[in-house]
């Protein structure tokens, strides 16, 4: 897993339960890597699950609270990193449409190695998206928060839904429609 996905985890952790849990969370996992994340490394995939398990025992805060969490500060630092992704886009139902033709080109672009999930879009319209997120790490609530927040990122609100269709949630449906 890329690095820049751990340095935005542990800013999250800071900034929302501060320092101390993150040192916490670095002394109580065991980490191959130690915890030392630059954004260019790659790290396995278990040191992330690791520190979810973690830190969801410490907080009493589910791990799909904490991922979904993760996909909102996620988006906020890709925006920040890379504005020329999203700005080219005018609704956030253009830009999710356009995940696996234009988002994850230009990502695998910057980090060739990335294994970022697939999204097999079932039905656009103006208002609404409906669409299968694949990838074998589970991690649909991470999705979630990030398709949440491209929502308020453009200023809309939406009802997002979401059906596992397997129980280890590596391949679930959402169902997205637009409000107003």
């Amino acid at each position: 897993m890329k690095g820049i996905v751990f340095t935005e985890f542990m800013e999250m952790v800071e900034s929302i339960y501060g320092l101390e849990t993150v040192d916490s969370l670095l002394e109580n996992c065991d980490l191959p890597s130690g915890g030392a994340y630059t954004s260019v490394g790659t790290y396995d995939f278990n040191e992330m699950v690791s520190l979810i398990s973690e830190l969801s025992e410490k907080k009493s805060v589910s791990q799909e609270d904490l991922l979904y969490s993760f996909g909102h500060h996620l988006f906020v630092g890709l925006v920040d990193a890379h504005p020329e992704v999203v700005s080219s886009y005018r609704t956030p139902i253009g830009l999710l449409h356009c995940i696996e033709d234009h988002i994850h080109i230009h990502v695998k672009k910057l980090y060739p190695d990335a294994e970022l999930p697939q999204f097999k879009i079932l039905s656009k319209t103006d208002n609404s998206l409906e669409m299968i997120y694949s990838s074998s790490r589970g991690l649909y609530a991470l999705a979630h928060g990030l398709i949440v927040k491209t929502f308020e990122h453009f200023g809309k609100l939406a009802k997002v839904e979401y059906k596992l269709l397997n129980e280890n949630g590596t391949e679930v449906k959402f169902t997205i429609l637009q409000n107003g």
